[in-house]
């Protein structure tokens, strides 16, 4: 008698059907914190013909948000500088440069989510939050989407500190510096993670349109 298969990961469900698609093999082959997926499968191409038989790894890591804060009186954002083992390894600095970011819990709003992160990881409480969009990040290998938002924070004191989760053992240091400052460091690629430049020139495109709409009129 066959053994019944375990349940499936959480966060690897079956790929959902899709027109012209073929999938040959779904198989969860890790299923940690996150899960990764071996795919063998078709699809039909551009000229209706089928493709060739291709084998995928998809890692699983569901939605995630990122929060740019941003003070519109002083014309300040805050970024954090925390430790990033992927980037060492890519032959890169590993303290990156980067805005608030993390999971959504289960069931979690997108928003609420992005307002945790942002206290957790700067200590900052945001008035209020502009949405700037959905994106994938890897969308080569990884199904991961992110809501990123800019969030309305007070910049005044500073808050040049260090904060995280010491149960994720998570240290993450704020750097508050002028929205001039921030994007000539995108201009000159001392961002080095997309998600953070993507965020600051999106604040460059609509900088004046927030500051007229979260600056209360005289």
């Amino acid at each position: 008698m066959s053994a019944t298969p375990p349940p499936r990961h959480p966060k690897a469900p079956p790929i959902p059907p899709h027109p012209g698609l073929d999938i040959l093999e779904d198989e969860v082959v890790w299923a940690q914190r996150f899960a990764l997926q071996r795919v063998r499968f078709r699809y039909t191409r551009f000229d209706g013909a089928p493709s060739g038989i291709l084998t995928w790894e998809l890692w699983r890591r569901g939605q995630g948000v990122l929060v740019l804060p941003y003070d519109p009186a002083t014309d300040r954002v805050a970024l954090i500088e925390q430790f990033r083992l992927p980037a060492l390894s890519a032959g890169m600095a590993p303290v990156m440069t980067e805005c608030p970011a993390g999971l959504l819990e289960a069931g979690e709003d997108a928003e609420a989510s992005a307002r945790r992160e942002l206290a957790e990881e700067t200590g900052l409480t945001a008035r209020a939050m502009a949405p700037i969009g959905r994106f994938m990040l890897m969308q080569g290998g990884c199904d991961e989407v992110v809501h990123f938002f800019c969030g309305q924070v007070d910049l005044s004191a500073g808050n040049a500190t260090t904060h995280g989760l010491v149960s994720e053992n998570e240290e993450t240091r704020v750097l508050t510096l002028p929205a001039e400052d921030a994007f000539r460091l995108v201009a000159e690629n001392r961002i080095e993670n997309a998600p953070a430049a993507l965020s600051l020139m999106w604040l460059q495109l609509n900088r004046a349109r927030l500051r007229a709409e979260w600056i209360p009129s005289a």
